[in-house]
């Protein structure tokens, strides 16, 4: 059995382990049975969701095997780590519908075939027909409320008002590492930071039920040099589901980061071994360009597979080149005798008119390199050569528009 733990700390994902020399003599001796939670609050995964399953695909690449819980029941609740309001209740049916295409995206990543195959569980299959009163006896017994409400999950809430039914959370997720544990042998949870008092919450109810082979793990955050969280674009959220963010505007929000979080996040997001990743991000110079170039391809390839992957690589050198394909750009259909600034909204370059004719007003706007300075100016048939015409925000941003 190959230790995981030094691949896991040397790409930078480890953060804090409850039983540090356990866990790692526990990778060194024996194949694993771990999990890692996703609330179904979305059709679709995001940027927020890729360490997970990094972190994933790396344990069972070291003959580790994963369980992925789908939070069919506790996303009924909605975990409020980190949130300040409460989150919208959602439907068991748009929850189950959730489940069935955040599946298909998980697929890319683990195997399900094999001796240590991945196994996708719905904790709704346990936890939507529990018994009040059974449940508090055998488990809510075990937590403290002023424990819980010292926890980081919590304390955001207290101050605009924390339900009754979101300190439940807690609880639900601790019940779902004790059921996994004595149905699937599960012994380690595994989540981002953010979820370290949720896990220690799990590892306590079993130990104090009477198991000493409990343990949480918990990995940084997908986060900027200075802090922020990674995966916001222009329209919102960085999505996996190409419908919801293209192949091209996934492979540009790549290509576009900061020189500082290159080695980051090629560490973290591709398999691409340490040793050449640090060769390649330790030029401060246009070397670094390189550098990004091969990051936005292969994290895109992992998501999306090869062929979007050199489709967004080509649409690329056509923009920033002067060579390439252009087919792969974020294209949309417009009207003849369109206004610019209906353009600059159509395409989401822009949420509001008013926000557009700001971006004119402040130069950022061009078309076809030729900057746009007139807020009233409508597109000509002329614009489009060979059918199209390229819409660009600034340095970074473009948008095909076609007639």
């Amino acid at each position: 059995m190959t230790s995981v733990f030094e691949t896991l700390e040397r790409r930078g994902y480890v953060e804090q382990l409850t039983h540090p020399e356990e866990i790692k003599k526990l990778f060194e001796t024996e194949s694993v049975p771990f999990y890692i939670g996703i609330d179904p609050t979305a059709d679709s995964l995001h940027v927020g969701h890729f360490i997970s399953l990094m972190v994933a695909s790396h344990m069972q690449r070291a003959g580790h095997k994963p369980i992925i819980l789908m939070g069919g029941g506790t996303a009924i609740i909605g975990d409020p780590s980190g949130k300040t309001d409460m989150r919208k209740m959602l439907t068991v049916e748009d929850i189950d519908n959730n489940v069935a295409n955040i599946k298909k995206q998980i697929e890319k990543f683990l195997s399900f075939e094999g001796d240590n195959a991945a196994i996708i569980v719905n904790n709704g299959d346990w936890l939507r027909d529990l018994n009040y009163i059974n449940f508090m006896r055998e488990v809510g017994v075990h937590f403290s409320v002023n424990r819980m409400l010292a926890a980081e999950c919590y304390k955001n809430r207290l101050e605009t008002g924390l339900t009754f039914f979101e300190l439940g959370y807690m609880l639900m997720q601790s019940y779902d590492f004790l059921y996994l544990h004595d149905h699937y042998g599960c012994k380690l949870e595994m989540g981002g930071n953010d979820q370290w008092s949720n896990i220690i919450g799990g590892v306590e109810l079993i130990r104090k039920i009477g198991a000493d082979d409990a343990y949480g793990f918990t990995f940084k955050l997908l986060t900027t040099k200075e802090g922020k969280k990674m995966g916001k674009t222009e329209k919102g959220a960085l999505w996996l589901n190409p419908e919801k963010t293209s192949p091209y505007e996934f492979y540009q929000y790549w290509r576009n980061i900061a020189d500082d979080d290159v080695e980051k996040v090629m560490k973290l997001l591709t398999f691409i071994d340490v040793d050449e990743i640090e060769e390649m991000t330790k030029y401060k110079d246009e070397r670094m360009n390189e550098a990004k170039k091969i990051a936005a391809f292969e994290i895109t390839k992992l998501v999306h597979g090869e062929e979007e992957a050199r489709k967004a690589e080509e649409a690329t050198k056509a923009v920033f080149e002067g060579k390439g394909n252009v087919e792969a750009m974020d294209s949309t259909k417009v009207d003849g005798n369109v206004s610019i600034v209906e353009a600059i909204v159509t395409t989401g370059i822009a949420s509001s008119k008013g926000q557009a004719k700001t971006l004119i007003s402040q130069g950022a706007i061009s078309l076809n390199d030729n900057k746009i300075d007139d807020i009233g100016y409508v597109l000509q048939d002329s614009d489009f050569t060979e059918g199209y015409a390229i819409l660009k925000k600034g340095k970074k941003v473009y948008h095909k528009l076609v007639k």
